[in-house]
């Protein structure tokens, strides 16, 4: 029996970004990567994409491209690498996923065409995109021997087995253009508070309804069981509180959306797993984590120009 990342690989495609197939050659370049260039217009299609109906003033289309070439940087960073070290995936095998997908669809009373038109991709974007994924899993398997897999596997034992815990957080928002001194002041807040909490003076829950800023103060910051990976997308929130000993309480953890103290209330061991069961799926969650330090890895030696308008 695998464990239940099994297809971790084929659901990437609905997370890898949307292309227009052939921009203008005239059109405006948001940015350039290697000489590569993104284009404007294939920003805005995703923008369309994902906020069709939404108003969108000046400053939130700015800071959505920005956004969004920053993804596609990562994405195009990718694809010079595997273009470049990756294996050779033959159309034929490419063939074979669009059918078992088809197989898969039709019992779903669904389509490939009706897949293309909900993801807003072409059969061709699918394959391309289906062919870097293949590209990426391949490299991996020849480059990453078993004994590195079962390193990997021990040190994130607690995903594979389904470990749980229940968290409670105070957050204080911080968005992504904040200045320093307004990062450092919710830094030095947060740190007042835990204080006032490990003296022992101020309740965990009491303190998450007074301060924090997110919808879960009302219930005292609980956000319920959630598991290592897969529920939450902020993997700094997830590894810190899958650190903590039940009782523990953070030190100060930057995520995604804000600043945050984390406690732990509880924690469900899952069920055992082992190494030899769960290779495939082992396999699978570190090309995904190693895609993620290589494009970190890449963006300091690539030469990448943003002229997002």
């Amino acid at each position: 029996m695998r464990c239940p990342f099994a297809f971790a690989l084929a659901a990437a495609i609905l997370a890898m970004p949307l292309y227009a197939e052939s921009p203008a050659p005239d059109s405006v370049i948001a940015a350039t990567v290697n000489g590569e260039a993104i284009r404007l217009e294939e920003v805005d299609a995703i923008i369309q994409a994902k906020f069709a109906g939404t108003p969108l003033n000046a400053q939130q289309m700015k800071q959505l491209r920005t956004e969004i070439v920053s993804g596609m940087i990562d994405d195009v960073l990718l694809r010079q690498f595997l273009r470049q070290y990756g294996p050779k995936i033959e159309a034929a095998e490419i063939d074979q996923h669009l059918k078992a997908l088809e197989v898969s669809l039709s019992k779903r009373g669904k389509t490939l065409a009706d897949f293309y038109r909900e993801t807003q991709q072409s059969e061709a974007q699918v394959r391309e995109t289906w062919t870097a994924l293949l590209q990426l899993s391949g490299y991996v398997k020849q480059h990453v021997p078993d004994d590195q897999l079962k390193l990997y596997y021990e040190a994130n034992k607690d995903q594979f087995d389904r470990v749980e815990v229940r968290v409670n957080h105070i957050m204080i928002r911080v968005g992504p253009s904040a200045s320093a001194t307004e990062r450092a002041a919710a830094r030095e807040r947060l740190k007042a508070i835990r204080a006032e909490i490990a003296a022992g003076r101020l309740d965990f829950a009491a303190a998450a309804k007074k301060y924090s800023q997110c919808p879960s103060a009302s219930d005292g910051g609980d956000l319920g069981y959630i598991l290592r990976r897969g529920m939450l997308a902020d993997e700094a929130f997830s590894k810190a509180a899958f650190a903590l000993k039940v009782g523990e309480v953070s030190d100060v953890v930057e995520a995604e959306f804000g600043l945050h103290l984390i406690r732990v209330a509880d924690r469900k061991p899952g069920t055992p797993s082992t190494f030899e069961k769960c290779l495939d799926d082992v396999r699978d969650q570190f090309t995904d984590d190693f895609r993620v330090e290589l494009v970190a890895k890449l963006r300091k030696q690539t030469e990448i120009r943003v002229t997002v308008p």
